[in-house]
């Protein structure tokens, strides 16, 4: 697991989680090598769960534990994930928060129809509760340490969804959040200077207009991790189409609120 630190301050949450640079960086300026144990055993733990089932036959492809680790989250918080999905995500989360923690599943309404995955899960997490709201009104019933979204922050500004200004969403996460929160936004890459251009066609999007809306919205961008990175994707075709479909480039960002 590696991510990019972007500041002094970014600097000892990169320590806490001993990862490390993507690239070069000067001296002081990324966290050193971790070794492959710098997963927490928590995190370690809800990964192996049996229960997961089918998804353990795809953390190599997905990172699960990785990227749960690189999202800060830890037993006794609370979770906001966006567009859970099948759950994937929400099943380690689940069991590294445990039952004094909580996850809020956020279902925008537009996306119900996709989701019925997602609303099973609390049958079998009761610390997983369903949010179903409109896509532009996202909001919490209590304060959340973590925010989550994976594949579906390019999904915000398309006809479907509204469309919704991921402005709007953006602001809502950062309410939604304690201060010193985390948002972590992963998704596919799109062209370099494509902007939102290719959400809707090729369901891609830009990480450069990610990070600048983020941050627009008050957040802090702390760094990234390199576990979804795919050089061989050449971020011209839609992620569905069968020859990179499971293995496009995706960035992970990690955003903080002050």
């Amino acid at each position: 697991m590696k991510w990019i630190s972007t500041s002094v301050s970014s600097l000892a949450v990169a320590v806490a989680l001993s990862c490390c640079a993507t690239t070069p960086a000067p001296v002081g300026d990324t966290a050193p090598a971790a070794d492959a144990n710098a997963i927490p055993a928590y995190v370690t733990a809800a990964a192996a769960d049996p229960a997961r089932g089918e998804d353990l036959q795809i953390d190599a492809r997905r990172h699960g534990a990785e990227l749960v680790a690189f999202s800060g989250v830890k037993p006794g918080d609370t979770v906001l994930e966006l567009v859970p999905g099948s759950g994937y995500f929400t099943r380690i989360f689940s069991k590294v928060v445990g039952p004094n923690g909580h996850v809020y599943a956020a279902i925008p309404t537009p996306m119900e129809k996709y989701s019925d995955d997602t609303k099973k899960l609390p049958e079998a997490y009761p610390n997983v509760e369903i949010l179903l709201q409109p896509a532009n009104a996202l909001a919490t019933p209590a304060l959340v340490d973590v925010a989550f979204t994976s594949q579906n922050y390019h999904d915000y500004p398309d006809k479907f969804m509204g469309p919704t200004d991921p402005a709007l969403l953006n602001k809502a996460v950062f309410a939604a959040l304690k201060p010193g929160g985390t948002y972590i936004v992963i998704d596919h890459v799109a062209e370099a200077g494509s902007g939102l251009r290719d959400t809707e066609t090729l369901h891609r999007v830009d990480p450069a207009i990610v990070k600048q809306q983020v941050e627009a919205a008050g957040f802090e961008y702390v760094g990234e991790s390199d576990v979804l990175r795919n050089p061989a994707d050449d971020h011209t075709l839609k992620v569905f189409d069968p020859t990179v479909r499971g293995h496009t480039d995706q960035f992970a960002y990690k955003f903080r609120k002050p």
